[in-house]
């Protein structure tokens, strides 16, 4: 072994130790299975310079350069044939020119709204998809279609030309394509005068003559609409046809005038460059058009249902055509101003997939919006509520006098207005008070402890008789019990439903059955129990002892003829007594004079007292009577 070869070791031992203690601080990283490869820089997006990227763009191209007449950069949008061309004697600029005059005599253009914003065009026009129509020309053997084909371009890119099918058939296309009215009528020297944006200014003048033409036109056939229409319906003045007819004219009158602006404008052959400048604008006005046709439609349709359904009485069903009104506007209002931008040449599909995107943002952020927008749907479909109830809601108290999308504004006693989110409204408990459909009328008589057995069973008796008499008062459910004794009163509850139209005719039988209650107490001879917790100093008065004999005979009169009528009422004996007590009672300036009453029964061996009571009990709500 040579003495180099020790060095060589050396050498190499201490580049290895020098290694490992360069690669000791990142020894961490070292145990990784795998190391991520850097990701390779995205490569940059090639644009056209002239914007054929997309059908859209490569119409929008061409128009500017016909305008501005440089035929030059014209030719750039076609996919010329150039040995075809060449042998024929026709240049790029020259087919460039024989396209434009081509559209101007008989030729359209697709609508902005469905010329393709996307690079790869449409995909559902039933072509091939590297073909795209961008414009139709009027022949005498029918129209031709001008399609645009998606090729190679510079820098790798994919661009939109015309055709060079389409290009072939230009030459042959100017001679079938027949000449409009403008260029026969008028002398040929007025396309050599003044031009604007490429074009004469006659073919300006004649559109904006169009126009007023066409509006003038568009105004004579909706007044004599109109008439028609006052004719037809002449004994219909609020109906829904006629309704129908007055919200559309308006309207129909701009959409029937931009219709013949547009179909005018290709039959009289104006140049395609000004049709395409001045047709942008009037697409724009007849979808404005239609919008405001429909907004109109709603209210019409909107208007007809809240006047049937007042007529009708279905006050709940009148919140529900507002809420659908108000939606429709705004889904129409919505969708006018997507069609709008979309003609205006904004990027609209990108625009819907950003709110796709954003969606789950817009989601968090209307949260309470969506709330209160589904609390409404909630409110319409179930209609715990209509406008016009007196309800309860939470602790607010008062009248619904309005239910919108967003919320629902309740009028206090107060007189003030309360507005609830609908979001809110569906969570929370709701008593509503015009629902029903009888009043519950429940008191509770707290009599003196020295009443006495009978004197309780006299007033269960007389008491029952007076629900089971009252006219106003549900016999089914009436009842009077004795709930027992507690340490300063003898309790008893009355229970019965009070059949009446409103809360304030309610409070009127109300106080006619408590006044009837308390002649019923002071007749038995008993009497009203004072608070428990009031210290009474004065002399107590003390109650009748002949009204309490008589009380007491009653009760056992009643008993000793088998006749006590207690737990109980017999049935036939409720039947007799419903409806016999006069009301309103006797001396109100409602009272109707009622016969007078027989002679009430009287029961063998009855003491004239006894005899007194029983025809108190009688008197005022015997049958007949």
């Amino acid at each position: 072994m040579s003495s180099s070869t020790p060095r060589c070791l050396l050498s190499r031992l201490v580049l290895g130790i020098v290694m490992v203690l360069a690669l000791a601080p990142g020894s961490a990283r070292a145990v990784d299975p795998l190391p991520t490869a850097p990701a390779a820089p995205a490569a940059p997006v090639v644009r056209d310079a002239l914007g054929r990227e997309t059908p859209e763009g490569m119409v929008r191209g061409l128009l500017k350069a016909m305008a501005e007449e440089d035929y030059g950069r014209a030719a750039a949008y076609l996919d010329v044939p150039t040995r075809r061309a060449a042998r024929k004697g026709l240049s790029g600029p020259d087919l460039a020119l024989a396209l434009q005059r081509i559209l101007d005599k008989g030729g359209f253009l697709e609508p902005a709204s469905r010329l393709s914003t996307a690079p790869e065009g449409r995909l559902d026009d039933g072509l091939d998809p590297n073909l795209e129509r961008f414009a139709t020309v009027r022949t005498a053997d029918g129209p031709v279609d001008l399609l645009a084909q998606r090729l190679p371009g510079p820098d790798d890119t994919l661009i939109w030309l015309v055709s060079s099918t389409t290009v072939t058939q230009l030459p042959a296309l100017t001679d079938q394509v027949a000449s409009g009215l403008l260029e026969r009528l008028l002398p040929s020297g007025l396309d050599e005068g003044p031009r604007f944006r490429g074009v004469p200014l006659t073919h300006w003048g004649a559109l904006l003559g169009l126009a007023v033409v066409a509006y003038l036109a568009s105004s004579l056939l909706t007044a004599l609409i109109r008439l028609g229409a006052a004719v037809a319906l002449r004994r219909e003045e609020q109906g829904l046809y006629r309704r129908l007819i007055e919200a559309a004219l308006a309207p129909f009158r701009v959409c029937l005038a931009v219709w013949a602006f547009a179909l005018g404008g290709l039959y009289l052959g104006v140049s395609v460059v000004a049709r395409q400048t001045l047709g942008a604008l009037a697409e724009m006005v007849g979808w404005i058009g239609l919008a405001w046709f429909l907004w109109r439609i709603v209210d019409a349709f909107s208007a007809a249902s809240l006047d049937r359904m007042s007529r009708q009485g279905k006050t709940g069903a009148l919140a529900a055509v507002r809420f659908f009104q108000r939606t429709g506007k705004v889904v129409i209002l919505a969708g006018a101003v997507i069609v709008v931008m979309d003609t205006s040449g904004f990027d609209v599909s990108a625009g819907l997939a950003a709110l796709g995107i954003g969606g789950l943002a817009v989601a968090l952020g209307a949260q309470k919006t969506i709330e209160n927008l589904v609390g409404s749907l909630m409110l319409i479909a179930d209609r715990p509520i209509r406008e016009g109830d007196f309800c309860k809601v939470g602790t607010t108290l008062g009248t619904v006098e309005d239910i919108g999308l967003r919320s629902t504004r309740i009028r206090t006693l107060a007189r003030t207005v309360v507005s609830i989110p609908n979001g809110e409204l569906a969570a929370v408990s709701i008593e509503n008070y015009s629902r029903r459909d009888m009043f519950w009328f429940h008191p509770i008589l707290s009599l003196r402890l020295d009443t006495t057995p009978d004197q309780i069973r006299y007033l269960l008796v007389t008491l029952r008789e007076l629900l089971y008499a009252h006219p106003r008062v549900d016999p089914t459910p009436a009842r009077v019990r004795f709930r027992g004794v507690s340490r300063d009163c003898v309790d008893l509850e009355m229970f019965a439903y009070v059949r009446a139209e409103d809360y304030a005719d309610f409070l009127e039988v109300q106080e006619d059955l408590t006044l009837q209650v308390m002649d019923v107490v002071a007749a038995s001879g008993a009497a009203f129990a004072l608070p428990g917790q009031t210290l009474h100093l004065g002399r107590d008065t003390p109650t009748d002892p002949g009204l309490r004999e008589t009380a007491e005979a009653q009760v056992r009169a009643w008993r000793e003829a088998g006749s006590l009528p207690l737990p109980r009422f017999p049935d036939e004996r409720i039947a007799e007594l419903k409806g016999s007590i006069p009301y309103p009672p006797p001396g109100s300036v409602h009272h109707q004079p009622v016969e007078p009453a027989a002679d009430p029964p009287v029961v063998e061996g009855e003491t004239p007292a006894v005899a007194v009571a029983s025809a108190w009990m009688w008197r005022p709500w015997r049958k007949g009577s």
